[in-house]
Formats: C-alpha cells, structure tokens, sequence
C-alpha cells in the first residue's frame, strides 16, 4: 500500500474551496462535481488540486523538499530513529514525508503524486549525519548533478540545487538540530539512482552532468495530467482579457503586474491554451519557455545552450524582438512580457 503524505492544515469541507498554493478561488460547479469531503480536504490543505471534471490529483513533492526530509531524518535519527518527519515547503506548507532512518543515516523516496511524467518518481535520497561542535555543513554526493561549465546564476562545479531547495533544506536541519539540542551537524546527501535518471531530463543539455538537479519554488510538483491540462483550458477560454504564464515565478510578477486581471498556470501548454483564446491575451513571465516556444530557433548559431545564458549577450535583444514580430504575426491578439526573476520587465511586444 503507497503512503500518502499529507497536511495538518484541514478545514471544514463545507466552506468555499480555495488553493492556498496558487490561490486560485475553485468554481463552485467543479467543486459539487466532486463530491468527496475527503477529497476536497486534500483540495483545501494544498496537497492536491480540482479539474474541472470534479477529479482531485494529488500534488507531488519535489526534489528539494526530498533531500530536506532526508537530511532531517538523518540528524533526528542520530537520537533516535524516526517513520516521518514534517516540512515547511517553501510555499509555507506543512507537509508529512514517509522516511526510514536510524543511527544518523536516512532514506526519503521521492513521491510524484498524481504527476505521470515525473521522472524522479520513486528515486531514494539518501542522508547520512554526524555531529560536529558547531554549525551545519551540506555535502552533495552521487547522483546530483553538478554545473560543467559557468552559468549566469551559478559558478563551474557548483551542485544543480537551487537557492530556494537549499533554504528548505538548511532551515529542516536546522528544526532536527534544534530538537535533538545537537550543536552542529554535516550532513551528506545523494541520490544514488540520480545519474541514470539524469538522462531522461533536461540536465544534460543545459549543461548539468552526474545527476538530477535539487530542485523547487514551491516544494510541490504539479500533476500536469490530462484532467488538470483541460481544467487550466477550460479556465482560459473565458471571454475578456486573462494573463498566462509558465511558472510560479511569473504567476508572483504576474499578479502585481495585471492586478485586474485572472493569472493563469499553465506550465509548458502554452500552444495548447492559445489556440482556444480569442480575446486579448497576455502572456507574461521568465523568458525560456516563452521565447522557446514563440522562435524554436532562437538559440541556433549563438554557441548557447540556454537561453539564460544567450540573455547576457549583446544578441539577446534583437532575438526578443524578432520573436515578438513571431507572436504579432502568428497571434494577433497575443502580448508578450518577459520578466527577469526580479520582477523586472526586459521586454513587452504590447
């Protein structure tokens, strides 16, 4: 039987039904489709999400929030072993992650939800502690990936494991210090399965060898299903203008940006949700999907891998504007925003 990892934040089913990840206030139509309490409960705690249909899928954990229940499984257990530990996931839910530990040495299995794509499904993250007289030292080991080269954000060498995983990572073994009332810890992760799957993601072609990256702005993975792809179409084929973007950044800068207007998630279905549009569109958020999507070629004969990395070169705005003259063209009620992960607009078609 799997375990299902779960919230403390319930509510009474009763009341409205609100995304406290997204904040997205659920149709009162999609919520009595539903019809189970239970379910709509996972709905309100933010650990699953409602399609239209009425189907709730449950939303996965993500790789950073993985290696943060292994580390703190890993300091907890240097006292006494433990079946689970909580997380504060970056979006400021609590969540329970299933782990076996014991003598400073933890495992916590990488739980993808209703997420059919999630090539991390499954993975064993593996953290291994030891005490040490002051401080918290993380090491990165086999099956995470590393940087082979600079990149904007981060030096050659350097682990694949974003600012934002590390944060819930550092403040989760910091709690298990706290509690154990051990004065400091270094703690060794790894993923030992992490190389393999490696090859089955991006990693590779931006430049990140030896294994999986550590990743997530929210701690939860999307379950980007055919039931949550017509619920997000559904949503953004209502008349009047909507505003779409790619990732929870965008979905932040989108908000302040448009605050009249509905904010729309839609991940990577960017072709899919326009050809249903036919007001005014607003497409705003980072530039990699957007302008990878608009241009297929933007990155050909630049020696780019990334389009983060074609940003710093003198060649990025003449690339931008022609992938504007794309959207003017292919979607004449489309305008185009693209935002740096500041919130800084680098440039608008409109």
């Amino acid at each position: 039987m799997r375990s299902s990892p779960y919230s403390r934040n319930s509510r009474d089913v009763n009341q409205e039904v609100i995304d406290p990840v997204s904040g997205f206030r659920y149709p009162g139509e999609w919520v009595r489709r539903c019809g189970s309490q239970q379910e709509l409960g996972l709905v309100r705690s933010g650990l699953a999400v409602l399609a239209s249909s009425g189907t709730v899928r449950r939303r996965g954990f993500t790789t950073g929030t993985t290696a943060a229940a292994a580390c703190k499984a890993a300091v907890l257990s240097l006292s006494s072993p433990v079946s689970a530990v909580d997380i504060t996931t970056p979006c400021r839910i609590t969540v329970t992650v299933p782990v076996e530990s014991s003598g400073g040495r933890a495992i916590a299995r990488k739980y993808a939800g209703d997420y059919p794509q999630d090539a991390t499904a499954g993975l064993e993250f593996v953290a291994v502690a030891s005490r040490c007289d002051d401080g918290l030292i993380i090491e990165t080991g086999e099956g995470i990936g590393r940087f082979e080269r600079d990149t904007p954000r981060f030096a050659k060498g350097n682990p694949a494991v974003s600012p934002t995983a590390l944060e819930c990572i550092l403040l989760s073994a910091d709690e298990a210090m706290e509690m154990t009332g051990i004065p400091g810890a270094r703690i060794h992760v790894s993923v030992p399965g992490g190389r393999e799957v490696a090859k089955k993601t991006l990693n590779p072609r931006i430049g990140i060898h030896g294994g999986i990256s550590i990743l997530g702005t929210t701690g939860l993975v999307e379950p980007w299903d055919d039931h949550l792809c017509e619920s997000v179409r559904e949503r953004a084929s209502v008349p009047g203008r909507v505003v779409l973007t790619t990732g929870r950044l965008g979905l932040r800068w989108s908000r302040l940006l448009f605050p009249d207007c509905e904010v729309i998630l839609i991940g990577g279905k960017i072709r899919e949700v326009l050809q249903d549009r036919t007001g005014e569109t607003v497409l705003c958020g980072l530039p990699a999907l957007i302008l990878r999507f608009l241009y297929p070629g933007i990155l050909s004969g630049t020696g780019y891998d990334t389009v983060e990395e074609l940003l710093q070169d003198q060649v990025f705005p003449g690339k931008m504007e022609h992938a504007f003259d794309l959207a003017r063209k292919n979607y004449p009620n489309l305008r185009v925003v693209l935002l740096d992960r500041q919130g800084r607009v680098l440039g608008d078609s409109g």
